[in-house]
């Protein structure tokens, strides 16, 4: 399955405050939720949903859970994935924002290991408008169509996505993969699925100043994308070594400033704006 697929789902930390607020969020958007999971917590429920104490009692309920939105605290997140990871979960969608570098290295790495697709974590999740949401993109944003949204960026993501949708333009889904330095799901793994699908038409790219995933993503691009690509990096006015909101947005050098990924991915066949005004007036 993908990304695309409408999941059958669990909540890790459905009993905190987010969690809770969320999943309530997740089910008007029509996901598939059945379960949630809290350590102690088993025997509760919430929103007419059975709490287990460990992901495995809620595997052996429901045998056809294959996916989990994780808002467990950072310090616990980790073992929360690995949790889901040896319970047999096959896609993770953590929401958790402050993990520790060596947390989220191991959590790629395990995810990795075992062929379980990883989005986040310090990311909104995802939406397919009209069928599921995993994460916290607000559903009345959104609108089905034929226009993926891949970005790094959350509160642009949102911007976007309502600007779309005021203009008449669907989305296929809208992919929020995180902007810390090391994300599950990279840019390129997201191009790899939108391409293949075939529901969608479009592919619009929101990058951000620090690291150089989003060349990395243009030279994909260039290679093996055969959809028209729109993109847009943020951070043109931020000054050399200035961090924004979390590690992964901080300019080292000057190929990882917004002006130098603009030309790289625009001298990639990519239809570069600047502003996000002019990237809607492009589509």
């Amino acid at each position: 399955m993908t990304l695309f697929d409408k999941p059958t789902v669990i909540v890790q930390g459905i009993t905190g405050h987010h969690g809770a607020f969320h999943t309530k969020g997740m089910l008007d958007a029509g996901t598939n939720i059945i379960a949630g999971v809290t350590p102690g917590k088993g025997g509760q429920e919430v929103h007419g949903l059975p709490v287990f104490s460990n992901v495995s009692e809620a595997k052996s309920a429901f045998p056809d859970l294959n996916t989990s939105v994780v808002f467990v605290p950072a310090a616990f997140a980790k073992n929360a994935v690995v949790e889901a990871v040896d319970a047999g979960i096959k896609q993770i969608v953590v929401i958790t924002e402050g993990i520790p570098v060596h947390d989220a290295l191991f959590m790629h790495e395990y995810c990795t290991s075992h062929n379980v697709t990883l989005v986040g974590p310090n990311c909104p999740g995802l939406i397919v408008p009209g069928s599921h949401k995993l994460g916290i993109i607000a559903a009345h944003i959104t609108s089905p169509g034929s226009t993926a949204i891949i970005s790094r960026s959350g509160t642009l993501t949102y911007e976007l996505a309502d600007a779309l949708t005021k203009k008449g333009i669907g989305q296929s889904i809208i992919l929020g993969i995180g902007g810390d330095p090391v994300p599950g799901m990279s840019f390129v793994d997201a191009l790899k699925m939108v391409e293949a699908n075939t529901r969608t038409e479009q592919i619009i790219l929101v990058g951000e100043i620090g690291g150089t995933t989003e060349q990395l993503a243009a030279d994909y691009i260039a290679e093996h994308v055969s959809k028209p690509v729109y993109g847009l990096i943020v951070g043109h006015s931020a000054p050399a070594g200035q961090t924004f909101g979390h590690a992964g947005a901080i300019v080292g050098t000057d190929s990882e400033s917004a002006s130098a990924k603009t030309e790289h991915l625009r001298q990639k066949g990519i239809q570069m704006s600047a502003t996000l005004d002019e990237l809607i007036s492009q589509l």
